[in-house]
């Protein structure tokens, strides 16, 4: 793990931010953890949300913004972040409708477009964070996923292990394939359950998750993101800290 920023996905522990911000974030902090991958603002003002992160001693390395933000006010949108102290920031997702091969796609890619020339002017470079459905195939043969790479060329990868996993491709390998173009890399181990697939901590899950730490860490990775999106058997906060103690172990 030498070199890589562990942070916490806060969606991972929404059940306990959304009730109380700042006791959260400080359990974060107790737990051990430095970072953290902000999921939304909490209804907060940048500076705000910035004063409750320095409070508990978080830095936010980096967070997950909506596409809907950027087209909206994507100066603005920019400008909180970066006063929030993120390194990265990320489109966690886009709407099915909104994909390579929609009649959408075009504007949308434009939208990304700008905003990823943006961000990289600001020291923020833009990510796009993966799900499984990127993985559909495209008329040219092409997986979703690596149009939408191939179609922004500034726009990073933050590759999802879970959901890699769970459209049947091999993290490992696509890790490698994004060599030099991912700063971050989410770890969501998983386990197969009847058809689908249900998230554990980190080291608990089916994925061989030393191999997909030393890919990143080749890959050029500065750090890895930890995140359930739901927590089995044990709250989410457990889950978060058992995912941590694993890390540290390595």
């Amino acid at each position: 793990m030498t070199n890589l920023t562990i942070a916490l996905q806060l969606y991972t522990i929404r059940d306990f931010t959304t009730t109380d911000l700042p006791g959260t974030l400080q359990k974060v902090k107790d737990m051990g953890y430095n970072a953290v991958e902000l999921a939304g603002m909490y209804g907060l003002p940048a500076e705000k949300l910035r004063a409750e992160l320095d409070t508990a001693g978080l830095t936010a390395f980096s967070a997950h913004v909506p596409f809907a933000q950027f087209e909206q006010d994507m100066q603005g949108t920019i400008a909180a972040y970066k006063l929030l102290g993120c390194k990265y920031v990320g489109i966690p997702i886009l709407n099915k409708t909104d994909l390579p091969g929609c009649e959408t796609w075009p504007a949308v890619r434009e939208v990304i477009a700008n905003a990823a020339a943006l961000c990289k002017e600001a020291g923020m470079p833009l990510m796009y964070h993966n799900h499984a459905f990127e993985f559909e195939k495209l008329p040219n043969g092409n997986y979703i996923l690596d149009e939408i790479f191939d179609s922004v060329p500034q726009l990073q990868a933050e590759l999802d292990t879970g959901w890699i996993t769970a459209a049947g491709e091999c993290p490992v390998a696509y890790i490698n394939k994004y060599s030099g173009r991912l700063p971050i890399v989410h770890l969501k181990d998983t386990v197969k359950v009847r058809d689908t697939y249900e998230d554990r901590p980190v080291g608990q899950g089916s994925q061989d998750m030393a191999s997909i730490l030393q890919a990143a860490k080749t890959a050029g990775a500065v750090g890895v993101v930890v995140e359930l999106d739901r927590a089995v058997g044990m709250t989410s906060l457990e889950a978060a800290k058992e995912s941590l103690e694993y890390l540290k172990g390595m």
